[in-house]
């Protein structure tokens, strides 16, 4: 735990200062009065949030900045219903920002307010506050991996029952598998086994922890919040048992720390022990993944992976933020695109990262925008929340939801432009087969590219070139052992955009299409 993070209240005028905001901040709200322009607002690592609920805990203000980076310091002003969020980096909090820009920030179910502060640190008093002292060390060093610190100056918290969570999922729309429970639960510590089971016609996992201290910060800041846009919310409780007995290693059971357990048998592997079956698909078989598989291992060994890679969890807030996706149009209004470069193809491949893309048209009396319909209203919030702000050809793309319920076609003849194109039958589309991997491996566009389904015998020189030939530089490359998938990196996101609407399933001869998609890793 760094010795430098201190929580507390903040006295004397500087308190004054610190909540009368700057009138230069960026709010993070569309409907917010105060809004700026992002582009006249001075970023800072430290967040302003307003409208905060009565009763709000501190656990629940420092899970909204938790998908984005480490939150280093909190200051609650709870007789305003206010409170300042320090991030580890202004990155972060730029990346927080943008991300509450496209989606309303909200705080049990209430819409709540987030601006950069006008200070670039906050100071504030640790003697003071001590609940919120003790919340944040003991998110830090789960976050770090330790066991939060043991020092006398901290209240503790209760002591946690069991280090077996009991997890049941709620309006289960989208396949969650073991896979993905480990993924978002390893960001607070090492699971060492999950069982998954169905019971009541609901889809349940027992999850242990190997410390109760991180099964308590997993329930804290996971309970109530949703896997995936506006559905699969998690229902956690502590479980009386301490202890779990996995018999077998496979998708319905894992001890992650008895690797050599065996499989059981097939189909029916759950025969021997407890497991009740699972939702029909749930548990669909993922060697195909649409084409391409996931850039994570899963670590055998307890090693916590990359948490909150879970669809829109890794859409940086999924897990924390409730989207209302259900009612919500699917067709996305993109504008101020460069007219002389779009075309209907380049942003159905573009918007397919994040949804399958029915229909595309471009604009005739304006064909700087752009009407794109995805499948549901879920994937347009997701495509909008990651693509609203990106360089695209040059220029900043803006991305709102449309008043539009779909995307009519022309008549026929009408369309000599080839203005707009119906992809609906199209085999390109990544979430069409329910329970594919694809759910799990959504990321905000980075510089950083994950290509797989590699034709055998193409090798770095090859890759680096044809990345090169789309107007980037390719600053760095890494294959994966089987040498099918392989890392590379742009100098820029918007390189690696246009390589990717560029590249995505090119033809490399041999019946193989090279997948591109958008990487949470760095080489």
């Amino acid at each position: 735990m760094d010795g430098d993070v201190a929580v507390g209240v903040k006295r004397g005028s500087d308190e004054l200062n610190m909540y009368s905001s700057s009138p230069n901040s960026m709010t993070a709200n569309g409907s917010d009065s105060k809004k700026q322009r992002l582009d006249e607002s001075p970023p800072s690592r430290v967040l302003h949030i307003r409208k905060l609920p009565n009763e709000v805990s501190e656990t629940e203000v420092i899970a909204l900045g938790l998908p984005f980076g480490k939150v280093t310091n909190i200051l609650m002003l709870k007789g305003k219903n206010q409170a300042f969020l320090e991030l580890g980096t202004e990155e972060a909090a730029i990346t927080m920002v943008n991300y509450y820009t496209a989606v309303t920030p909200q705080v049990r179910n209430t819409p709540v307010f987030i601006q950069y502060s006008n200070h670039k640190e906050l100071k504030t008093d640790s003697a003071l506050n001590q609940r919120a002292q003790a919340v944040l060390q003991a998110v830090s060093a789960v976050q770090d991996g330790n066991s939060p610190s043991s020092d006398p100056g901290v209240l503790d918290l209760a002591p946690p029952p069991s280090p077996v969570l009991r997890i049941i999922i709620d309006n289960m729309f989208y396949p969650v598998t073991l896979d993905v429970l480990q993924q978002i639960f390893s960001k607070f510590g090492t699971v060492m086994k999950i069982i998954t089971f169905t019971k009541n016609n609901q889809f349940q996992a027992l999850l242990q922890f190997s410390d109760p201290v991180n099964a308590q910060q997993a329930k804290l800041s996971l309970d109530g919040q949703n896997i995936y846009n506006s559905c699969c919310t998690l229902r956690i409780d502590f479980s009386k048992l301490v202890n779990l007995n996995v018999k077998y290693n496979n998708d319905k059971s894992r001890d992650y720390t008895r690797p050599d357990l065996p499989t059981g048998d097939g189909e029916s592997a759950n025969k021997d022990h407890s497991l009740l079956g699972t939702p029909s698909g749930a548990l669909a078989s993922y060697s195909s993944g649409g084409g391409y598989s996931s850039s994570l291992s899963l670590s055998q060994g307890g090693g916590a992976i990359s948490p909150l890679s879970a669809a829109a969890a890794a859409a940086a807030a999924a897990g924390r933020v409730a989207l209302s996706g259900s009612g919500v149009s699917g067709v996305l209004l993109a504008s101020n695109l460069n007219e002389e470069m779009v075309t209907p193809q380049s942003l159905f491949t573009l918007f397919g990262v994040y949804g399958d893309v029915q229909r595309v048209k471009i604009l005739y009396n304006k064909k700087d925008s752009a009407l794109i319909q995805l499948s549901d209203g879920n994937q347009a919030q997701l495509a909008m929340s990651h693509l609203n702000g990106q360089k695209v050809f040059g220029k900043v793309m803006r991305v709102t939801l449309s008043k539009h319920q779909t995307v009519a076609l022309p008549r026929e003849g009408l369309d000599d432009q080839l203005l707009t194109k119906d992809f609906s039958g199209s085999p390109l589309h990544r979430f069409k087969k329910p329970g594919s991997k694809n759910f799990q491996n959504i990321f905000p566009p980075s510089a950083t590219l994950h290509l797989s389904n590699i034709r055998d015998g193409v090798g770095e020189d090859d890759l680096r070139l044809l990345f090169s030939n789309s107007g980037g530089t390719v600053k760095a490359f890494k294959f994966f052992q089987d040498r099918k998938m392989s890392l590379i990196q742009m100098s820029s996101v918007e390189e690696a955009i246009q390589a990717l609407m560029d590249l995505h399933n090119y033809d490399m001869g041999g019946n193989h299409h090279l997948k591109v998609s958008f990487s949470k890793s760095t080489i």
